[in-house]
């Protein structure tokens, strides 16, 4: 009730208005419009959304603070203990080593590899690998190497000494890993990033069609490009890749590159080739020749990178000569 409407009713209740007097008309009454503090409702979601916004933020960076990154400084040598090896095939390990704590990252950007080091026969021997995990994974990486035996290649009696190295470690030993080393920077949608060397500023690149030779344990850095790529949604690069191997049994990870390229087959275009192949073999035979690059990898162009890693046999005779003669230049073509 207004104070109006309050006098008249206590001036009728005294006797001090007359009978005859006429009503007096009174505006009529409208309710003012809520504010947010006035609407139950509207305070109620204001609310809610608030502490939800608070909640994600407050996990985000309990979530940074949760991933402590193994290789802070480039130089450094980090010692990690082997903690679990698999076997994969004859000659081929899968080694998993313990980084720190459980809430550990590697810190190894996408394109980067790291070295493993260690004394062998009083000799400081250094090798480079691009691990098979990622920075999705806490509390280990993975790395996916081939072992040289002694006395199988005639041209390497005594096998190589890293690997060996490897196969004979024993579950809780360490080795020392530092990086994160590498040319090639990965930064999004086909987005590169190139250094001409160790020492130069990354120079920028965009492609969108990622053409791939890869020839034996060469197929972990593709791995590790094709994981992240084929991942994000919102990154459509396309990607060719052509590997060699000597036998069907040498083929590395084919059940996941085969998966990839069945879920996605307008991006992940996959090819093989084989030294030995078997009766009834539906892919290429031989080393790779400039028509089976033709056939399967990107057209040379501004917007085509092929990339390059295997052993040097692949790299010198077979992926860089091709390339040439099909007319790919130096900046369309990185070398791991």
């Amino acid at each position: 009730m207004n104070e109006s409407s309050s006098a008249l009713s206590k001036c009728l209740q005294l006797g001090d208005a007359p009978a005859s007097a006429p009503p007096r008309k009174h505006p009529p009454r409208t309710r003012p419009r809520a504010g947010a503090h006035e609407d139950p409702s509207l305070l109620l979601t204001i609310t809610v959304i608030g502490v939800t916004v608070l909640v994600l933020v407050l996990k985000s960076m309990n979530s940074r603070r949760r991933e402590p990154i193994t290789l802070r400084d480039p130089e450094a040598k980090y010692p990690l203990p082997l903690i679990e090896k698999e076997e994969i095939s004859h000659n081929t390990r899968r080694f998993r080593f313990g980084l720190p704590s459980p809430d550990h990252v590697l810190g190894l950007p996408v394109g980067n590899y790291v070295q493993l080091l260690a004394k062998i026969d009083n000799e400081l021997v250094v090798r480079a690998y691009t691990p098979v995990s990622s920075d999705d994974d806490r509390g280990f990486v993975d790395l996916i190497i081939k072992i040289y035996f002694k006395n199988v290649h005639p041209q390497y009696p005594e096998g190589g000494k890293m690997t060996q190295y490897l196969e004979n470690m024993k579950i809780g030993e360490t080795i020392f890993f530092r990086g994160p080393k590498g040319r090639l920077f990965y930064h999004g949608p086909g987005n590169l990033g190139i250094r001409p060397d160790q020492t130069s500023e990354p120079k920028k690149k965009l492609a969108d069609h990622l053409g791939m030779i890869a020839g034996g344990t060469g197929i972990t850095p593709m791995l590790q490009l094709i994981r992240h790529i084929t991942k994000d949604p919102s990154d459509m690069t396309r990607m060719s890749l052509i590997f060699a191997n000597q036998t069907e049994e040498d083929i590395l990870v084919r059940k996941e590159l085969e998966e990839i390229a069945r879920t996605h087959p307008d991006q992940f275009n996959l090819w093989y080739t084989l030294d030995r192949p078997p009766i009834g073999w539906k892919y290429s035979s031989g080393f790779i020749t400039a028509d089976m690059i033709k056939e399967h990898l990107p057209p040379p162009g501004k917007s085509t990178l092929i990339l390059v890693c295997g052993p040097p046999p692949l790299i010198q005779k077979a992926a860089h000569p091709n390339l040439e003669k099909l007319g790919y230049t130096q900046d369309m073509i990185f070398t791991y």
